[in-house]
């Protein structure tokens, strides 16, 4: 059995690498990981192929979680669940936590085999 795949979106290339960083450190290599931040050209800002991208490396038969930064984050992480195959859309989540945090926490309850729900409700108890 696989386990839950984590996405990293940030505005923030810098951000989204380091978050991925800390998460191997702590978590390992157990857990699918992927990250994208910044903009196609530059800058801070998201782009939807990137997060496509990132969803298909992280890939898992488990789902996927998404942790984002901010809004434009969360709304181009939408447009990519939107475009993937239909039998893949019910298997990944975007997780309404803190990114760094929301990730470490996930990663860590998903490297224990938990299923996605499990995963999503780890991360999101980081707001807490």
């Amino acid at each position: 059995m696989s386990n839950v795949g984590i996405v990293i979106v940030s505005h923030s290339a810098d951000v989204a690498r380091g978050t991925a960083d800390m998460v191997r450190q702590m978590v390992g290599a157990d857990v699918p990981l992927a990250h994208c931040g910044g903009a196609p050209g530059g800058g801070l800002g998201t782009d939807v192929a990137a997060i496509l991208a990132a969803i298909d490396a992280a890939w898992s038969e488990a789902g996927v979680a998404i942790l984002v930064d901010l809004g434009g984050a969360e709304t181009n992480s939408e447009m990519a669940i939107e475009m993937q195959p239909e039998a893949r859309r019910d298997r990944i989540v975007i997780c309404n936590a803190p990114v760094v945090e929301g990730a470490v926490i996930g990663a860590t309850e998903a490297s224990a085999g938990s299923p996605l729900a499990a995963v999503r409700a780890a991360a999101e108890e980081a707001l807490r």
